[in-house]
């Protein structure tokens, strides 16, 4: 090989080492792996499927609807709520003399402002108020159930499914027929809540924009229950909606696993302890009077002095334990020993008292 080759060759070698280091290195195998949803959503905390069908839903909707108060921190709804289906299921029968059957296909949390958005037009929205807990509430029938409860109050013939028009509002009949609907859900739905606490879900309006049936903050959570109704061939949705502020009185007696429930308490523990408390041993004082006198006199006080009590002769005595006053009396003398007749209680013996006379 003559020289000139030997330089063709090493200069050939030269520029293929100086391609070679020019080039970027070769990607690590995992520097271009991408994570997918399930590995994403377990970075972030939430599991990939907890059988209450969030699986499809994404790590960022989950962290929104996180901030939510989830209905089941609310153990006792669940129970008043299919109190409500069988009370519902029997009333209904009655109302429309009918086969009716009452299911509950959902209980969640929403925003007030995200159902509002997602109420299905034409729908009637009924707003109702409770008195004792001073809020409101909502009631949304579906039209399918609007049309099935005129078809069945007016005697329409079974078998055969509910005529709907569209494009035309809602007859007065139709609005009649419907608030007597929702008389008969309102007062089921007190039944229900009747071993809880006493209340009453009064009627206020019926709407069919979603607009005026306003109750709550667009930005405030609700406990959202679709009810299905099925009356044979007929039947349709009914939603109720209830804010988390409307359910605030009531909301201790909610978080109780079942009803009745009291954390801590002992019913033997509490017997002996009142058996106790009747041999307790207290201190009862007859006062004659009570007078305001300055500090300098008091210190000047000294064997020999008298005090002049403001109490007549025969003006009626005070019995007290310390500072609480229970009885008056007449003071005398009852076989060679002073004595104090009871004539007037000052106080009812209540739990209050008892305690005020512990502490």
């Amino acid at each position: 090989m003559s020289a000139e080759e030997d330089d063709d060759l090493a200069a050939a070698w030269g520029a293929a080492l100086d391609e070679e280091a020019s080039a970027p290195a070769a990607p690590a195998p995992d520097a271009m792996r991408v994570l997918n949803q399930a590995e994403i959503d377990s970075l972030l905390g939430f599991e990939t499927d907890d059988g209450s069908g969030a699986a499809g839903k994404t790590g960022v909707e989950r962290i929104i609807h996180s901030g939510l108060v989830s209905y089941e921190r609310l153990p006792m709804l669940e129970i008043i709520f299919d109190r409500l289906v069988r009370i519902l299921s029997t009333t209904l029968r009655n109302f429309t003399s009918d086969n009716v059957e009452v299911s509950i296909d959902s209980i969640a949390s929403q925003r007030f402002g995200d159902y509002l958005n997602s109420v299905p037009l034409p729908a009637m929205l009924a707003v109702f108020k409770v008195e004792e807990w001073d809020n409101f509430g909502l009631i949304v029938v579906d039209s399918s159930m609007i049309y099935s409860v005129v078809d069945v109050l007016l005697g329409g013939r079974r078998g055969t499914a509910a005529m709907r028009i569209e494009g035309r509002p809602y007859t007065t009949i139709e609005r009649t027929l419907v608030e007597r609907l929702i008389g008969v859900v309102l007062k089921d739905l007190g039944d229900a809540f009747a071993p809880i606490t006493e209340v009453e879900f009064a009627f206020e309006r019926l709407e069919v924009n979603p607009r005026f049936a306003a109750i709550s903050r667009m930005s405030n959570a609700c406990v959202l229950t679709r009810l299905r109704i099925d009356m044979e061939d007929r039947g349709g949705k009914l939603e109720l909606l209830l804010p988390y502020a409307t359910l605030e009185p009531v909301r201790e007696l909610l978080l109780q696993q079942f009803m009745g429930e009291k954390f801590g308490r002992d019913s033997i523990w509490e017997t002996h302890l009142a058996e106790q408390l009747r041999h307790t041993d207290i201190s009862l004082d007859v006062v004659l009077d009570e007078q305001a006198m300055p500090l300098s006199s008091v210190l000047a006080l000294k064997p020999g002095d008298r005090i002049t009590l403001n109490a007549a002769p025969g003006a009626p005595v005070r019995l007290q334990c310390g500072q609480v006053r229970l009885f008056e009396g007449e003071y005398g003398r009852m076989e060679n020993r002073q004595a104090v007749r009871i004539s007037n209680q000052l106080r009812p013996v209540t739990r209050a008292l008892v305690a005020e006379l512990m502490s």
